[in-house]
């Protein structure tokens, strides 16, 4: 029986998972978390042979709770399970060590197998995700590609956080939700090695965006 934990910040998507994996014959829900911390925590008290992420979570994000749960467990798999298809999330998503990754546009079926694939530890990626990596995996560099790899919306985003906007400003002026904004930002600090929203300004200004 393959136990999964499911963590994603919206009850009505947490309700209607525990449905899907509960009509698997191989498959029982053990827990159900909305934040990194609640994740920890019941991975600790269930192990779980699938943890089911969203990357956009409250407070934190899906990547910083993959990467702290491989640490607290490498044998534990983790099937990032997103609406992000963008390559600046799929590529850390996976380096901070999930197994899988697969759009909420999913067909119920696909998402099982899914669970099913990284629980006997291979992997699994969305036919769209797979596209994605491989474009850009086998697109010659740019001559102006960025040379800290850099995203061009996460240089967008670096220029309004320069502008001393908030994420709740920055997210209406992109059009994005304020959880994408935070994900952007914690990349662009882990990218730049910066410690703060004042380093990330530094960047900002020596690369002449403000």
């Amino acid at each position: 029986m393959i136990r999964i934990l499911i963590v994603d910040d919206h009850k009505i998507i947490r309700v209607g998972l525990r449905g899907l994996f509960q009509l698997q014959p191989d498959m029982t829900v053990v827990g159900e978390a909305e934040t990194a911390t609640q994740a920890l925590g019941l991975t600790r008290l269930h192990h779980p042979h699938v943890v089911v992420m969203d990357i956009d979570l409250e407070q934190s994000n899906g990547i910083d709770a993959t990467r702290q749960i491989k640490e607290l467990d490498p044998r534990i798999n983790i099937l990032a399970l997103t609406l992000h298809h963008d390559i600046s999330f799929i590529r850390p998503m996976l380096e901070a060590g999930a197994s899988g990754y697969v759009l909420k546009n999913a067909e119920p079926e696909e998402l099982a197998e899914a669970v099913r694939a990284v629980a006997r530890g291979n992997s699994y990626l969305s036919s769209s995700v797979s596209e994605t990596l491989l474009k850009a995996m086998t697109s010659p560099p740019r001559l102006n590609s960025d040379p800290d790899g850099l995203t061009p919306r996460e240089l967008e985003v670096l220029t309004l956080i320069a502008r001393e906007l908030s994420n709740a400003e920055i997210a209406e002026r992109l059009f994005v939700s304020v959880r994408t904004v935070d994900t952007h930002r914690r990349n662009l600090l882990d990218k730049l090695n910066a410690k703060n929203t004042a380093g990330l300004v530094k960047h900002a200004i020596a690369r002449g965006l403000v």
